[in-house]
């Protein structure tokens, strides 16, 4: 089982509103539990055998994972803008390392395919790209702090 079917996993225990799922596939065994707006993941691999893939053990592999952001409109006073969410629950960074600048600012312009943030899930950061081009008019989260999934991120102005 690879990150990617990990991911999608929990969006859909999240997404169900399921209190608990056990899942064992061989040595790996995951639990996921959800619960006042909280979901906690847990993998335990019994031992490493070869044809498990090594991205099973997230807290082994440190790569980046490339992750496109859902996109969808906002209902109220702010119609005009399209929000850019969320696809994982994690820590969300607005630099790729602390000594860099920011990926995006307020007033910044972005197009398709641009990195505007990073989101730390499972010791894997993964690079949010837009799926939209504009101009960022707000960033909705403190840098360092956790989302959920399908969490508004930033607010971009299409024209």
């Amino acid at each position: 089982m690879d990150i990617k079917e990990i991911q999608n996993l929990i969006k859909f225990v999240a997404k169900s509103g399921a209190s608990e799922v056990k899942l064992e596939i061989k040595d790996v065994k995951i639990t996921i539990k959800t619960g006042s707006g909280k979901t906690e993941t847990t993998i335990v691999q019994a031992a490493p055998v070869a044809n498990i893939p090594h991205v099973a053990t997230p807290q082994i592999v440190q790569q980046s994972a490339e992750t496109a952001a859902p996109v969808k409109e906002v209902a109220n006073d702010d119609a005009k803008y399209i929000t850019v969410k969320s696809p994982i629950i994690g820590t969300f960074y607005r630099k790729p390392s602390p000594d860099k600048p920011n990926f995006v600012e307020v007033g910044s312009d972005i197009s398709v395919g641009d990195t505007v943030c990073v989101i730390e899930a499972m010791k894997l950061f993964n690079e949010i790209e837009s799926e939209v081009s504009g101009k960022i008019v707000k960033v909705l989260v403190d840098d360092s702090s956790p989302v959920e999934f399908d969490q508004p991120l930033f607010l971009v102005d299409p024209s």
